[in-house]
């Protein structure tokens, strides 16, 4: 199972957030990502060492590239974790929704 910790850790920075969603596209070059940011090159390896230690992105080598891309199985952990919270949070507003509902017919 993905780290929970290590990727929501990594996603806290807003680079590394505009990054995974720039790879929501499809994959990219470290220069690709580079582009729409003031920062150098090697700034933004920094970024995806730790996108990458997080389990969030998939490096492959190509001849001198090493294009990115997002690690889909770590999305799909998220998504689940998150899902999760939705259905409680769910259920406490139909709990609540109740509660009022009762009150309403008691006045």
């Amino acid at each position: 199972m993905l780290n929970l910790d290590a990727a929501f850790s990594a996603l806290a920075d807003p680079t590394r957030r505009a990054i995974v969603a720039r790879l929501a596209l499809g994959e990219a070059t470290v220069m690709e990502l580079a582009e729409p940011f003031e920062m150098t090159q090697p700034a933004i390896s920094r970024h995806l060492k730790v996108l990458e230690g997080a389990g969030l992105i998939l490096r492959r080598v190509e001849g001198t590239k090493r294009p990115c891309r997002l690690a889909p199985a770590a999305v799909a952990e998220i998504d689940q974790w998150l899902a999760m919270l939705r259905q409680t949070l769910a259920a406490n507003y139909n709990r609540l929704d109740d509660v009022l509902a009762e009150m309403k017919t008691k006045e």
